[in-house]
């Protein structure tokens, strides 16, 4: 599987998209998934461009609930990182926890659990894993296998193309308990559902009320802590006119057409201190710089935006908002679905109660 990193061919595959068959399919690993996530997380395209796109086909937000549901899942969760810290359990705490490594038999792709492992593989190579395979994952790890969520979860998003650490991380506690009121369990009738499968007689060939009280299965006994480090790009001389305003871009933003029709120097930011705290893998580093390239004159800077700052010797600089950033300038808000919609809500359904009237009166206009 490849991922486009031409900005045309990416609108192109949001307007080939059918949001009521995503709806009716999306948790099956062959459903019309949209692929979209590479790019929403890159901040290429934005939750908020994909629905009015949808909006400007004729949808109506009813028919599509579902896949504007899903949208506004990744804005619910950019709030909570905005209000809340996320490197922590949101809720409560994770019970029982067992040990904070990996089990090694996730890392090697070796659990038996046949489409689990295929998923696991499909992540080192394609740095994508169908949703519904990631909370399988996750739940195998942290409810089966008792290790804490925070490990296991700076171990796959070190290699999704899509990572986005708030999606990520919520995910994750939302599977292990700590975010929702209760923990996700899947078992192997599930798996098999949902992956088009055939297997039977593994750890997970269980009922589902007898998941919670069983012991780890000796397939995931053994552990490990994995080792996670970005590779980043050497700085070339920049090219900076000093007259004209700067313009940031960094891992989460590489959207070509923000201020797309004014003079500026446009830098890729690239901190080594936020990656040492959040490494990506190599493939996800050549992805956001192939996705840079759609940026004319984008120019790359790995060091800290201090030291850029400095060496840009202009007082104008922009950037998009983001809870990594530790800028000190002009500051610009993300696109959003709905705006007025700020702050943290427990849960979903709450947020989605407060966004729905919005969205109805966006239909209307």
């Amino acid at each position: 599987m490849t991922f486009e990193t031409d900005y045309k061919k990416i609108i192109e595959q949001i307007d080939r998209i059918d949001p009521v068959q995503y709806g009716k399919t999306r948790n099956y690993v062959d459903g019309a998934v949209t692929r979209l996530s590479p790019y929403i997380s890159r901040g290429v395209i934005s939750t908020k461009l994909v629905l009015e796109r949808m909006l400007e086909k004729g949808y109506p937000i009813a028919q599509m609930e579902q896949f504007v549901k899903e949208l506004c899942w990744r804005d619910y969760f950019q709030r909570i990182a905005q209000v809340k810290n996320i490197n922590e359990e949101i809720s409560q705490p994770q019970s029982p926890v067992e040990h904070h490594q990996m089990p090694e038999a996730v890392v090697k792709a070796a659990t038996g659990i046949e489409r689990i492992d295929d998923a696991i593989n499909l992540l080192y190579e394609d740095g994508y894993v169908h949703n519904h395979c990631r909370m399988y994952i996750a739940s195998l790890v942290c409810n089966i296998a008792k290790a804490h969520w925070k490990h296991p979860a700076q171990w796959m998003y070190y290699h999704l193309l899509d990572g986005d650490w708030s999606s990520n991380v919520c995910s994750w506690q939302w599977v292990a308990g700590t975010k929702g009121k209760k923990k996700y369990y899947c078992n192997q009738q599930n798996i098999n559902q949902y992956t088009r499968h055939e297997q039977g007689g593994t750890f997970l060939d269980q009922p589902y009320e007898l998941l919670p009280t069983m012991e780890t299965p000796a397939e995931l006994k053994k552990t490990q802590v994995v080792r996670l480090e970005t590779v980043l790009p050497q700085t070339k001389g920049l090219e900076i006119q000093s007259h004209r305003p700067t313009f940031v871009y960094n891992y989460y933003n590489l959207d070509p057409l923000w201020h797309s029709n004014e003079p500026g120097n446009r830098i890729l930011l690239l901190e080594p201190d936020v990656f040492a705290q959040y490494p990506v893998s190599n493939n996800c580093i050549e992805f956001a710089l192939a996705l840079g390239k759609n940026i004319p004159d984008l120019q790359v800077y790995t060091g800290s935006f201090e030291s850029l700052r400095a060496a840009c010797n202009t007082g104008i600089i922009y950037y998009k908002e983001h809870p990594f950033n530790n800028y000190t300038e002009i500051e610009e808000e993300r696109d959003w679905i709905v705006k007025e919609v700020a702050g943290y809500e427990p849960s979903f359904f709450s947020y989605w109660k407060k966004t729905e009237p919005h969205l109805l009166k966006k239909q209307k206009t």
